[in-house]
């Protein structure tokens, strides 16, 4: 039996839809995971790496369920990267990556009360218009 080119163009629309969902759940996942990190690390308090400080700093970074729960959400997300790159072009999927800004410019301001400048607007701005055009793009 012939696949005619309407079964083709739909059933690569089909794992385009399904990769790009998976990396949607890779950047949310990864976006959660950084946050969560971030308040972890707020409980711990400023770490310094050295080679005397090593054995106690790692303690208290493991320790951490905030910190363990963060890596926990950045692996997952990172599961459904793979799953993504299986299926579409890096070059395609990794611009995607970038929709993180976006999600950690809104909680660093929401969650952190952190002062988010015009110029860093423009610049989430500016990554979002990318991310739109390489989505049009195809793979």
């Amino acid at each position: 039996m012939e696949t005619t080119s309407s079964e083709m163009l739909s059933g690569r629309r089909q794992i385009m839809t399904i990769a790009i969902g998976y990396i949607l759940v890779s950047v949310i996942a990864g976006a959660i995971g950084q946050i969560t990190l971030k308040y972890g690390m707020s409980l711990t308090g400023q770490i310094t790496l050295s080679l005397h400080d090593i054995a106690p700093t790692l303690w208290k970074i493991f320790t951490n369920p905030f910190i363990i729960g963060g890596l926990t959400l950045y692996v997952c997300g990172t599961v459904f990267w793979l799953a993504a790159l299986s299926r579409v072009d890096l070059s395609f999927a990794y611009p995607f990556a970038s929709l993180s800004y976006v999600v950690m410019l809104t909680a660093s301001w929401l969650l952190f009360n952190e002062n988010i400048t015009p110029l860093r607007l423009a610049g989430t701005l500016v990554v979002m218009l990318g991310v739109f055009l390489i989505s049009r793009s195809g793979s």
